[in-house]
Parts: C-alpha cells; structure tokens; sequence
C-alpha cells in the first residue's frame, strides 16, 4: 500500500473535516457514548464529516477535472477499505530459518572436519593401497543429512503457508449498498468511504465500523467480535446502542448506518494488523533440543580430549620401551593419526539423526493430522500441544454450535427433552394441534431460509426465529408454503418494550384448523411470562381449549423457572380466533393481547457440538485443566460449563469485571480454580493467558471470533475454526479446526503426544548407538597395537548415519493410540531423557559394550577361529553383525518408553517400523556378504549368522529385566510430570468440605435461634408440654415422617420428649432447606 492510501493518523488534525481518525477510533474500541456526546451525537459527526444523511456522500467529491479521483482527500485523512498486504517469507528465507538450528550448525561443523580429515586420509601416504578412499563419505554424508532436514522443514513450512492461504483466501470483490446523491448504490467494499451512509439488510456481513441513522428493528450478531452471543438491537443514539462494529452479521431489520472507520482503523481491521508482525518464541522441543546438544558436544569433546591424552601417553611410553626412538617425521605422523582418531569421536558422539527424527515426527503428524481435520500452520505447534497443561476455549461457536435450538419444551401438554425427541411429540398430539403450531412458527416470524457468508443454505434472521423455523423444519414443514398460502392482515413486529411479536392472519380453507375458529387469528410469540400473563386458556393435545386454572399456572410458572434453570430463553407461543368486529376496532400500533389460548413454552439454547462432553473428560484423565472464557452472562456460561463436564465441584466461575478489578497476586491465586469466565472482554483472556504461563503452564486457547485473535496470538498453542472462523482467529492460530469440532483438539494432543515420544523414543535408540559406539573405538583404539578402531570408519557410517535415518523414520512415524491419554502433561522443563530412558540407555549400552568386547578378545576360542588373516577378518565381522543386530532388537524395544513390558503391542499397525526393520536387515545381509574391501567384512556361514543374531536378540529379555529393576524411588525424585495447579479431586474434596463447613455454620445457627428460653416458668412447661401431647396440637404439624410416628407409639410421658425433639429437628430441618431454597434462587437472579 503507498503513502497516499495509508491512513496518517494524528497528522491531519487541523484538516477541513472537523473530526479526527483517532476520536473516530475511539468511539467503537470500547463504545463510548460519552465521546459521541461530546462530538454533537450521530448527527454531529455527520456534520464533522460533511455529509448529509438524507443524501449520502457526492460521487464527485473532490473532483475538479477529469484526472481527478473522487474522494482523494477524504481517504488521506481517513484511509481506504483495505489492509497492506502481508509480507511472506521466501524460499530462501524459510530455508535460513530452518538452518538456524544449533544442533544442524554443530552437525555441519562436525562434516566440515570430518571431510577436511577423511580426504587428507584417502590421499596420505599412511593410506593403505588396497583400500578405497571412501574417507569423504562420512563427512558428505552428514551434510546430505543436514540439508536433508532444512530443505523438508522449508518445504512444510511453505507448503503449510500455501494451504493456509488457499483456506483463508479472500473471497472476490462483493459489493455494497450505499447511499450517494440521494440514490442507493452498488460500490466495490474497497471503494467504501468514512462518511458513507451505509444501508443494512439482513445477512449482510458488515465491512466497516459506523453509526446507527435510522432503520427499522435492526439487530446485529456480534458474537465474532465480542463473544456476545446474545442479539444486539441497534438504535439512535438518544435511545439505545447505536454502534455499528465491523465483521458483525445483520441479522434482521433494515436501516442506515454512517461509515466511521475503514481498513486497519476498523475494529475488525484493528485486530487483523495486531496479529501480525509477532515471532514466535523455541517450543519447549526445541529448546530441549538445543540444550540436549550442547551436553552432547561437551560429553564429546570430553572423551575425545580423553582418548587424545591418552593414545599420546600410551605411544610415548611404548616408544620409549623400544630400543631406538622414532624420528621425528614418524612422531608427527603418528601424532595426527591419533589427532584424527579423537576428532572421529566427537564426530560418532554428535547425534546426526536426532534433527531428521524430529523433521520426520512433525512431518508426518502434520500430514496425518490434516487427515483428522487439523491444518497445523506453525509446524512446531503440535509438539508443543503434546505437553499441552491447560486448554482455555470460547463458548460460542467452539463448545457450542453458534446456533440457536428449540432444545426443550411443552407443546399442548406434551414434553420433549431433547430436539431429536421432537418427533415423538408431533406423534402424542393431534393433527390439528401440529397444523396449528408450524403455521404459528411461519407465518409470525421474519426469518428465511438463505444463503449465509460461507454460502451455506441456513436460516438468516432473529436466532429465536431461526431456532423456530429450524425446529418446525425437522418436523417436515415447509414454512415457505405455508407463508405463500396464509393472507396476512397485519403485523406487530417485535418490540423490546412490549417483549413480543404478533400478526394477524385472515382464516381461509386452508388455514390450520382449531374448536373456535372465525374470521381471524392472531398469533404471538414472545417472552414466556408476559405472554402467559395474556394467556386465560391453554391447549391440549388432543386440540381442545381448556381454562387456566391456578394448578394450570403454576405447573407453566413451574416449568419456566425449571427451563431458567438449565439457561434455556422461554419463549411461549399462543393464538387467538378473532371476528371481523374485534379485528377492526383493534390498533394498527399495539396488539390487543388478551384472552389468548396457550399453545405451548419451548426453551432455546445454543447447544454443544456433539463430542464435547466426551472430549472434555478425555482431557481431564490426560492431565488437562480445561476453562471456558465467554462473552456470555454468568449463569448462561455456567449452566453450559455443567453441561460440558467443564465447571465441577469446588471450581471457580468469575466474570470479566470481578478478575480485572482483582490485583496481579489475587488473580495468580484465583486462576487455579477458575473454570468459567463470563463476560469477558479480549483483555480478559489474554490476562487468563499471561497468568497460566506465568505459573509455567503450556496453554491451548480455542476460539473462532475476532475478538480471540490477541489471546489465540499469545497463548502457546493458538486453535481456530475452519468452517465458522473468521479470518483474523485464523491469522492469529497455530492449528485450524478444519471439521470446527472441538473433539479434534483431543486429536491435536494425542498427535503432539506422539511426537514427544517418538523424537524420545528415537533418542534412547540414538544414544544407546552414540555410546556403545564411542566406547567401543576408544577401548579397542587404546588396546590394538596400532591403534586401529574394531569398527571400521565406513562401518561406522552404516552404524551411525543410515540406520539413525531410518530408525528416525521407523520410530518418529508411530501413529498415537488411547494410552497417551491415560498418562499426565511432562513439564516444559523436564529434561528430555528421563529416570526410565535414561536407565534404558545406559543398561543396554553396558551390554552392548560387554557383549562386543567379550566377542572381541574370546571369541577366537569360543568360536574356534583360526589365528591368521582370514579367521581375525571373520571375528571383526562377526563383532560387527552382532554390533548391528544388537541395534535391530534393540529398535524393537525403544518402541516403549514406559514400563511396558509388551514391546510388540500394536507393532503391526505401524507397517513403516516393520518395512525399515526389512531393509535394515536385508542391508546388513548384502553389506556382510558382498561388502568385501569397502566394508572390511568376509561372507559369513549359516551357523555364524544364526549365533550372530541370537546374540543381537539378546537386547529383548535384558530390555524386560532394566525394566523391572526397582527404581530405589528415582523415578518418583525425577518425577517429569507437569505440576498441576489444582486438582479436579483436590478441588471437588475442597468444594464438599466447604459445603459441610457451610452446613454446620447453619444448623449452628439455626439451635442458637431455636433454642427454648430457660427463663420459661413451670406453668408454662407443664402447659406447652399438655399442648403438645395433644395429638392434633399445632406441634404435629411440623413432624414429619419416622419422627412423628415415633411419637404417635410412645407412651405419654417419653412421647412428650420425643415429640419436642423430633419437632425440634423437623423444624431445624425445614429452616435449613428453606435457607439453601432462598440461597439458590438468590444466585440465580444474580
């Protein structure tokens, strides 16, 4: 975008327009009806932004001569309808950024020497001649291997920067409805101007922020931006809210509306720039990664210094003990050689294939996991979202379908609990009866069936009528039809004042039929208690019309507080047969709503996604603390949080206000508990954020409004929707639900689980390789007389560097199954080889190394080989064979990581691991049969590869005996687990002990109260006692069940105690749960 098109805030203050973009700004970030006062009200701002209500902009503002664009000064004050195009990586870039790894710049440090040295090997004199110069292949080798990893990561991440933008491509050009010269007009939205009159209609996605003019019923959905779920009603400004924000959806009335900000001065716009520009900070694998590698090198530069001093000393003390000392050619010589030697263990410590096992994890996961509905954006997302502690999700839209629904309700005296059970009730009630409520449903009701932004077919209007209309939908009515046949005669549309809508319709033919039917019908819908008030009959369901009676109130007053309490909106829905007379003397202004006849009460909610409760108990057994944030009310959320499994006994539910209003040090001690946050502002999460990772933990945030995109951007794992996303949630994310299901965050965690494992379960494989390796050529090194490894340099290439990459590829691609949900989150701070692993590690290393020398120094005489060329080249590839197979078990066993001892579990659902094990052996077969000089290796007969591989299975039983070591309480002091802030059972003992605690203070009180005054005289005892022996005495009536028949079978005197204490208590008793009655219905008017 050029300087001319972006907006120049605060620098135009003293131009021709009498406002600034900064008090324009203002306005809808939070809205403030003080500052619109101040600036003369809707009608002062028009007048501050030249332009007439009534006539909108002029076409030709500013335009002078034919050159000249229109509106050239306006938008450089004000700016254009467009946002600066986002700035992507290139190639090149993607491809720096993946090398800026530590352990890829030690790895290509570590090749460079290898190289340098591997070539001055080949073309020394020392080089043996019937040998070929294969000392550059290790070197060359490892540098493959470092671009192999940075070319597949640069690769991802471009291809993912690709599906991200098809995905979230814009869509085409849409138009407008403005009002310019008087006449309503059809403008590109990029063409829109602040000052514009903007007309509204329903399902029309607003494009900038504005003010209310005038319009007729219009209600908005800002639930994308504030998380408000509930309506907005738009007004002038002397009347109600009149702020018009950007990305809201119209979704009945038409109106006016004043253009006051565009572009990245927008609500909407303001939160899309916010999400750019920010540099995500290492995972918690990455840095793990990179601490991991420093330790390695230093652990390698140790033992190299070691087998350094070391072969220097041993070959100074053996030239001494010669008979003539070397020259000093032969002394420099042999110093480089041994030089050569230590630097080889510092290039077999460094773990090449640790980089490719990560790349291979990731890679793969992302691929698989876009299969279960998951585009991973940030590669490194998903790992991170194994070691997920906390998931904090929005209501609308991710728990909840962001659709309204008939969920429950009494029609005609028939119940259904469940809209699937809808159907069941069209079957318990008469013919006439369902005619007459579809028809009610149609005909008063502005909603219609349309298209909706994402161009899917869907009720566009008022939630309650969509709800409505969705309910007789699935009862197989066709509304349209319904509507097309019905002559209207008039209409009250909704009025927040009167709380209801009603039309009239001329009864014809085909009207639904009912017992007093005339000349006319009105039908009314609205809230429940002002319409049952209207109600003096109710219908039943075989369509007779019965009187309400006081039992007939309070079962519907009953039914409306039980439908409250599950925070389902009543909505009643009645009628009225009315003659030609009534009908004319009614008012065309005010319906005349009296004597109306029940039909029925339905209670509306936006219900949860299918999954969700299961999902939410999945991730409180994997150790995952889950809180809902909304914009909704407290009771709303926290029936929805019930529902979900999500608020439970002893946790916390606060609104926005309560936290803000809190200090840092309240807030840190209140988050722990907190489950639900109700109306809450974008603030409000991020604050939620910042005090969990505060407190170290690892937080998922999901969402799918605008008004997530800052907390989606902080949070470590950043989820947004795919279907009902808007485009800032996702600029903001990490991973897209592509399905908008939140049981396929479940799915993220097991694929970020999986990862973790296989990069650690690669690891102790590495590891195990790098050590027996390195200590092997440092003893056989120190003890040969020519200092010569048992393992060859080019053995060691097949050893280190391909069997590394494909075990990366066999153990990193294991796919997830339901036992990474049985175990708890590992700290970000957890090293990443543990108390288990690390016993793994070094147990099989020490027999590796035991096993290889054993068979290196007695295995002439055990396997009865000849003492000359051939039988000392068969023992070295025999020590090789056994070195390789020891490696091939042992990948079997690295495939558990825990105190598994099933090794095999699930190994054929994991077709990879076992076609890489083929290849691995079938390699080694021709690399031992046909490998000849390259590898130093002889053929071997069919006895000594049956030995050779017993041995190497060995790796499996000594596998299950480290396992079963006892642990002497390691495992328990190196504990891994993250630290949960509270505890779901913590937390629910803390919450009953409350409750008791709470009970005692009451019954306490209760006694104190109670208690008979000791002042009272003798006479009066001896008359209250006479009183209450009386077996119709006004004591009885506050006995109840065992007690009073106690009473009733005792003698006179004991039934005069008995009474008084079973009285006593009843009393107690009926006070205290008259107090927690009186207690409950207090918190539910809160």
């Amino acid at each position: 975008m050029d300087q001319q098109q972006r907006p120049l805030l605060g620098h135009q203050e003293t131009s021709s327009f009498g406002v600034s973009v900064n008090q324009l700004v203002e306005l809808v970030d939070p809205k403030n009806y003080d500052q619109l006062q101040q600036l003369g009200g809707t009608l002062g701002v028009c007048k501050k932004l030249r332009v007439d209500p009534q006539l909108g902009l002029s076409s030709d503002e500013g335009v002078e001569s034919s050159q000249e664009t229109a509106f050239k000064e306006r938008q450089a004050v004000f700016g254009r309808n467009l946002l600066p195009e986002t700035v992507c990586k290139s190639f090149l870039a993607l491809l720096w950024a993946g090398y800026n790894d530590k352990t890829l710049i030690l790895l290509t440090i570590a090749s460079l020497v290898s190289l340098a040295i591997g070539i001055w090997e080949d073309y020394s004199p020392r080089h043996p001649p019937d040998e070929p110069r294969v000392g550059w292949v290790e070197g060359t080798a490892i540098l493959l291997a470092v671009l192999a990893v940075v070319f597949t990561n640069a690769i991802n991440d471009y291809q993912k920067e690709r599906q991200f933008k098809k995905l979230n491509a814009k869509k085409e050009d849409r138009v407008v409805k403005v009002l310019r010269d008087g006449k309503e007009k059809q403008i590109s939205v990029y063409d829109l101007n602040v000052g514009d009159v903007l007309m509204l209609e329903p399902g029309d996605i607003l494009p900038a922020d504005g003010l209310f003019l005038s319009g007729h019923n219009v209600a908005c959905d800002e639930s994308s931006a504030t998380g408000e779920s509930d309506t907005m009603k738009k007004q002038t400004d002397d009347q109600g809210d009149c702020f018009i924000l950007s990305g809201a959806k119209v979704l009945e009335g038409v109106g006016r509306a004043v253009v006051i900000a565009v572009g990245e001065n927008s609500y909407f716009g303001k939160t899309m720039m916010s999400m750019r520009g920010a540099e995500s900070e290492g995972t918690p694998l990455q840095m793990k990664l990179d601490t991991l590698a420093e330790q390695i090198a230093k652990l390698g530069f140790a033992a190299a210094l070691v087998m350094l001093f070391a072969l220097v000393i041993k070959y100074f003390i053996t030239a001494a003990l010669q008979p003539s000392f070397p020259a000093s050619q032969e002394i420099a010589a042999s110093m480089i050689s041994i030089l050569i030697q230590a630097i080889t263990i510092i290039v077999v410590a460094v773990p090449e294939g640790l980089p490719m096992a990560v790349t291979m994890a990731l890679a793969f996961a992302t691929t698989q996991m876009l299969k279960d509905s998951n585009l991973v954006r940030v590669l490194a997302a998903c790992e991170t979202m194994g070691n997920a502690t906390a998931i904090c999700s929005d209501k609308t839209g991710t728990l909840t379908q962001n659709k309204m629904t008939v969920a429950e309700g009494t029609l005609a005296e028939v119940s259904f609990n469940a809209p699937e059970h809808a159907k069941t009730w069209a079957g318990g009630v008469d013919e006439d009866v369902k005619d007459l409520l579809l028809e009610s449903i149609a005909i008063n009701s502005n909603a219609f069936e349309g298209k909706d932004e994402n161009g899917r077919v869907d009720f566009v209007g008022s939630k309650t009528e969509c709800a409505l209309l969705g309910f007789s939908k699935s009862l197989g009515s066709d509304y349209d039809a319904i509507r097309h046949n019905a002559s209207v005669a008039r209409v009250y549309p909704f009025a927040s004042k009167r709380k209801t809508m009603s039309t009239i319709i001329k009864t014809k033919e085909n009207s639904a039929p009912s017992k007093n039917a005339s000349d006319y019908r009105i039908y009314t819908k609205g809230a429940s208690e002002i319409v049952l008030e209207s109600c003096t009959h109710y219908l039943t369901s075989d369509g007779k019309v019965k009187k309400i009676d006081k039992e007939a109130q309070v079962k519907n007053s009953g039914l409306i507080s039980t439908y409250a309490d599950k925070a389902l909106r009543t909505i009643a829905l009645a009628y009225r047969d009315i003659n030609k007379h009534t009908y004319d003397t009614m008012s065309e202004e005010e319906p005349d709503l009296n004597e109306l006849v029940l039909i029925g009460i339905v209670g509306i909610m936006d219900p949860l996604r299918p999954g969700v409760v299961e999902s939410v108990a999945a991730f409180r057994e994997a150790g995952v603390f889950v809180r809902m944030i909304t914009g909704d009310n407290i009771n709303t959320a926290k029936a929805i949080a019930r529902n979900a499994g999500i608020l439970t006994k002893g946790g916390v539910a606060l609104t926005g206000p309560e936290l803000r209003a809190m200090s840092v040090e309240e807030q840190r001690k209140v988050i722990p508990r907190l489950q639900v946050l109700a109306r809450s502002s974008p603030t409000d999460k991020t604050i939620v954020v910042t005090r969990l990772q505060e407190q170290d933990q690892v937080v998922g945030m999901t969402g799918d409004g605008t008004n997530d995109g800052p907390a989606l951007k902080l949070a470590d794992v950043g989820f947004s929707m795919g279907i009902a996303g808007t485009e800032v949630a996702k600029e903001a994310s990490d991973i897209i639900l592509m399905d908008d299901n939140f049981n396929s965050i479940l799915k993220a965690l097991m694929w970020g689980r999986a990862v973790n494992d296989g990069v650690r379960k690669f690891l102790t494989f590495q590891l195990t390789v790098n050590i027996a390796a390195v200590v092997l050529s440092f003893i056989s090194a120190i003890s040969s007389d020519n200092s010569e490894s048992i393992l060859s340099a080019v053995q060691l290439l097949w050893v280190n560097l391909i069997m590394d990459t494909l075990a990366a590829l066999a153990l990193a691609t294991e796919p997830p199954t339901q036992d990474l949900l049985q175990r708890k989150p590992i700290s970000k701070y957890a090293h990443l080889i543990n108390f288990r692993m690390g016993k793994m590690i070094l147990g099989q290393a020490i027999f590796q190394i035991a096993v290889n020398l054993f068979v290196m120094y007695l295995g002439q005489t055990i396997f009865h080989l000849s003492s000359d060329a051939h039988g000392q080249a068969v023992l070295r590839t025999m020590v090789f064979n056994i070195f390789v197979f020891l490696q091939v078990f042992n990948e079997i066993n690295c495939r558990r990581i825990d105190n598994t001892l099933n090794v095999f579990k699930d190994i054929f659902n994991n077709w990879i691991f076992l076609a890489i094990q083929v290849v691995v052996v079938l390699g080694q077969f021709f690399i031992v049969t046909f490998g000849g000089i390259a590898f130093k290796t002889v053929p071997l007969t069919l006895l000594q590869w049956l030995i050779t591989v017993a041995i190497g299975a060995l790796s499996l039983p000594v596998g299950t005996i480290i396992r079963l070591l006892p642990d002497c309480g390691g495992e328990r002091k190196f504990s891994e687990e993250a630290k949960p802030l509270a505890t779901y059972s913590r937390m629910s003992w803390e919450g009953a002990i409350g409750d008791v605690r709470n009970e005692l203070k009451l019954y306490s009180f209760l006694r104190r109260s109670h208690r008979p005054s000791r002042s009272m005289s003798k006479d009066s005892q001896k008359s209250h006692s006479r009183g209450m022996s009386a077996s119709s005495g006004p004591s009885n009536r506050h006995s109840y069940g065992a007690t009073q028949r106690q009473a009733s079978s005792s003698h006179e005197g004991s039934q005069d105690q008995g009474v008084l204490r079973g009285n006593r208590f009843a009393a107690l008793v009926q006070n205290a749960r008259n107090f927690q009655k009186a207690a409950e219905n207090s918190e539910a008017k809160q």
